[in-house]
């Protein structure tokens, strides 16, 4: 097998990604794993290192997203038989035998693939939104929370992420307000509970910020309705948890089905999408619950489909 072909080349470098790649060396496959997957700007190790703590994953009781993602991809790297590198997929090709995938760097061959492309931050689009991006309006509270230490912050969701997100904020800002457009926010109850027993956490339900405000840093925001008595919320910083985007734009142009939410339709049962030898895990795939622990374990499950795949059908390059 010449230096640029692989038998699985896994498109992501998240917790799933490099399970999968783990688990398909294990079973003899020589694999690549490409980390800067189309569209997102997170590190080896994907949108688990911007969580401040996991306290879900079997096997660990507490740690930081980090120091997960680091553990996986040690282990990960124990196989000589695995590659990680730091390069933007930009097209993925089916060749007569196998598929072709460019990155800005160069081109591999492999006889299987997978997605494991995740997804990216949902932007607020409001007017003062794209003005104040790193100037205020901010999408990862791990990383940017220290910067408002002992201010005002507002954050605009209601999932257990969002939860998750203000949880971290309140360590270090004086006052967190969120802000969702729902009655009730709705993170998982020990979270809720958490979140309730903050002294310095706010929320403001049945609200919607309408424009973002201020100079060279935001300054303000402009809600669809009064809060005391006023719908101008004076706030040093916002972060936005409205959800994700999916990655599934290099999977599409090879026919793979999609549905409605832009999620990579696959087989439950092997982690295989409509055209063999082309798989899909983690939180681009169509399961709607999405944790590190699932994206992990249909990795695991699309490298032994891959690992069958390859064998029975023999494929050449």
């Amino acid at each position: 097998m010449k230096e640029n072909e692989y038998d699985f080349i896994i498109i992501g470098a998240g917790v799933t990604g490099l399970a999968a790649a783990m688990y398909g060396a294990r079973l003899g496959l020589k694999t690549l794993v490409l980390g800067a997957s189309h569209g997102s700007e997170l590190p080896v190790g994907g949108v688990i290192t911007t969580t401040n703590i996991v306290e879900n994953y079997p096997g660990f009781i507490r740690l930081s997203g980090d120091e997960l993602a680091e553990k996986i991809k040690l282990h990960a790297l124990e196989y000589d038989l695995v590659s990680i590198k730091k390069e933007k997929v930009e097209k993925v090709e089916k060749e007569k035998e196998g598929f072709s995938v460019k990155t800005d760097k160069k081109e591999y061959m492999g006889k299987a693939i997978l997605f494991a492309t995740g997804t990216k931050w949902k932007k607020l689009d409001v007017p003062g939104s794209k003005e104040f991006e790193n100037r205020g309006v901010a999408y990862c509270a791990l990383c940017d929370a220290i910067l408002y230490k002992n201010k005002i912050v507002g954050l605009v969701g209601g999932s257990d992420s969002a939860a998750k997100d203000t949880l971290v904020l309140a360590e270090h800002a004086k006052k967190v307000y969120i802000i969702y457009r729902g009655e009730q926010i709705h993170p998982e109850p020990i979270n809720l509970k958490r979140v309730q027993e903050k002294k310095n956490i706010e929320i403001i339900n049945k609200t919607n910020v309408l424009e973002i405000k201020g100079d060279s840093v935001l300054k303000s925001v402009v809600l669809d309705k009064a809060y005391k008595e006023s719908r101008e919320l004076m706030l040093d910083g916002l972060f936005i948890a409205i959800g994700h985007i999916v990655l599934s734009d290099l999977a599409k142009p090879l026919g793979v089905n999609l549905n409605n939410k832009g999620e990579i339709i696959i087989d439950h049962k092997t982690s295989e999408t409509n055209i063999q030898g082309v798989y899909a895990a983690g939180d681009v795939a169509d399961k709607p619950f999405k944790q590190a622990i699932t994206g992990v374990a249909e990795g695991c499950t699309a490298a032994y489909s891959a690992y069958e795949y390859i064998t029975k059908a023999k494929v050449e390059m």
